[in-house]
C-alpha cells in the first residue's frame, strides 16, 4: 500500500506554501484524504496531480483554465495544446499588427515622408498599451501570489459584460487629479469628505465583485506605491492615497 504524506511533506516536495495547498482543494483541482481529526493526507495520485498543475502554471494557464481542462482525475491535454494555441495566436495577431505600424512609419520616413500625427499617435498608443500590461504584470506578481491573481482575474468576470475597464482606468485619474488640485486639505473638512464620498463611489464596481480578501489586497499594494511607482505609474499619486486614507479616518473617528 503506497504512504500517504502528510501536508508538510507535500510542501516540501513541491515548493508550495500550505495555504496554496488548501486553497487547490477548495478550488476542487485537489482532494486529499482527511482523518477524523481533520489532518490532509495527500496519495500518490493526489502527489502527481499536484505536479501535473504547477506544469500547467508553468506552461502559462491561470488556476481557471486548469480546473475547465480538468476532466475528473485526467488532464485533457488537448484542451491545453488548443488553448495554448489560442493564446499564442492572439499574441502573435498583436505582434503582427504593431510589426505592420512600425514597418508602416518606417518605410515613410525612408522615403524622407512626413509620418502623420493620427499615424504616430496611434504607434504610441499602442505601444504604451502593451507596455502597461506588461508592467502591472510585474508589480502584480512581485505582491500577488498565482493563485490570488487567478483569484482576481475569475472574479473580474464578474462584471457586467458593458463594462468599460479603460473608461473605469481614466475616471481614477481624473479623480486623483482633482484631489491632488485641491490640497492642501484638511481631512475632516466637508469639501475632504465629499470627495471622499466620491472615492467611495468610483470604488463600487470594483467592491460589487471583491472579497474581502482582494479589498485587503489593494489596499496594501496601494499602502506599498512607493515601492513600485517608479515602474509603473499609478493612477494617483501616493500624497492622494495618504490623504483619502486620512479622510477616511476621519470620517470614522
Amino acid at each position: 500500500m503506497e504512504k500517504a504524506l502528510d501536508i508538510k511533506e507535500v510542501v516540501r516536495r513541491t515548493g508550495l506554501t500550505s495555504r496554496a495547498l488548501r486553497f487547490y482543494e477548495a478550488r476542487g483541482l485537489v482532494s486529499p484524504l482527511r482523518t477524523a481529526s481533520g489532518r490532509r493526507y495527500y496519495g500518490r495520485g493526489e502527489l502527481e496531480r499536484i505536479n501535473s498543475i504547477l506544469a500547467l502554471k508553468r506552461a502559462g494557464l491561470s488556476l481557471a483554465q486548469i480546473q475547465r481542462l480538468t476532466d475528473g482525475r485526467r488532464v485533457d491535454l488537448a484542451g491545453l495544446v488548443e488553448a495554448q494555441l489560442e493564446a499564442i495566436e492572439g499574441r502573435r495577431a498583436e505582434l503582427d499588427e504593431a510589426r505592420a505600424l512600425l514597418l508602416t512609419v518606417k518605410s515613410r520616413i525612408d522615403r524622407g515622408e512626413p509620418v502623420d500625427a493620427e499615424t504616430f499617435c496611434s504607434l504610441i498608443r499602442h505601444g504604451d498599451a502593451v507596455m502597461e500590461a506588461e508592467n502591472w504584470k510585474k508589480v502584480a506578481d512581485r505582491y500577488f501570489t498565482p493563485e490570488q491573481q487567478a483569484h482576481w482575474a475569475e472574479q473580474g468576470t464578474k462584471l457586467p459584460a458593458e463594462f468599460d475597464q479603460d473608461a473605469y482606468g481614466k475616471q481614477w485619474v481624473a479623480l486623483g487629479e482633482r484631489v491632488a488640485a485641491a490640497l492642501p486639505l484638511d481631512p475632516a473638512s466637508p469639501e475632504a469628505q465629499a470627495l471622499y464620498d466620491e472615492w467611495q463611489a468610483l470604488l463600487a464596481p470594483f467592491y460589487a465583485v471583491a472579497t474581502p480578501e482582494m479589498k485587503e489586497g489593494a489596499a496594501k499594494l496601494y499602502g506599498r506605491m512607493g515601492e513600485w511607482q517608479g515602474e509603473q505609474k499609478p493612477p494617483f499619486s501616493m500624497e492622494v492615497w495618504n490623504f483619502i486614507q486620512a479622510a477616511g479616518a476621519a470620517r470614522k473617528g
